[in-house]
C-alpha cells in the first residue's frame, strides 16, 4: 500500500486504509481507501491470468466482508457470495466451477433474508491480497482471506448451506 500520512479504519471490513475521499460501492459499505485498494487488486487480476485464477474468490471475500445495510441487493449479494465461498472452501469446487453455478445460486434469491453480520468479518482483508508479491502468493493470500471471511460468518453457515440448491 502506498504511504499516506492519514489512515482510517474501513467501515466495512475494519482494515486500516488510506484516508481518502472518493467513490465507494453503492450498497457494499466501505471506506473510499478500501474501495480504491480493492480496485487495484481487481486490476492486477484482470492484467494477468496467473493473478486472475482467484478473481471470483476475491469478489466473494470482499462482498461478504462489506455487507452494507439491509436492502434487497445487499441481502442477495451477501447470500450468493457466501454460498460460493461455501462451495469452494467446504465442498472443494474450483473458483471457475463455482462461478458457473451463479445462475443456480441466483434462482432462489427472493428467499434470502438479511443476516446480521458477525462482529468481526475476518482477520484477513483486501490488504492481505494487495500485499502479495507475485501471482502464486496472490492466489494463496486470496484463499487465506476468503477462508478468514468464511470462518467469520460461521454462526450463519447453517443458513447459507440451506440456501444452496439441492445436490451441490
Amino acid at each position: 500500500m502506498p504511504e499516506h500520512p492519514n489512515f482510517v479504519r474501513c467501515i466495512g471490513c475494519g482494515a486500516i486504509v488510506p484516508d481518502r475521499t472518493g467513490p465507494t460501492h453503492r450498497y457494499m459499505e466501505s471506506s473510499p481507501g478500501c474501495w480504491e485498494i480493492y480496485g487495484k487488486v481487481l486490476a492486477r487480476e484482470y492484467s494477468s491470468p496467473a493473478y486472475g485464477v482467484a478473481h471470483r474468490m476475491t469478489v466473494d471475500a470482499y462482498a461478504a466482508q462489506h455487507p452494507g445495510k439491509p436492502s434487497r441487493q445487499s441481502i442477495q449479494s451477501v447470500a450468493i457470495h457466501l454460498q460460493r465461498l461455501c462451495l469452494i472452501l467446504e465442498r472443494n469446487y474450483t473458483d471457475a466451477a463455482a462461478g458457473k453455478l451463479m445462475p443456480l445460486l441466483t434462482r432462489n434469491r427472493s428467499a434470502y433474508q438479511w443476516m446480521s453480520p458477525p462482529t468481526s468479518l475476518g482477520e484477513k482483508t483486501v490488504l492481505h491480497a494487495w500485499g502479495a508479491p507475485d501471482p502464486a502468493a496472490h492466489v494463496q493470500a486470496v484463499q487465506e482471506w476468503a477462508l478468514s471471511v468464511w470462518q467469520a460468518w460461521s454462526p450463519r453457515h447453517h443458513q447459507v448451506r440451506g440456501w444452496l440448491p439441492k445436490g451441490l
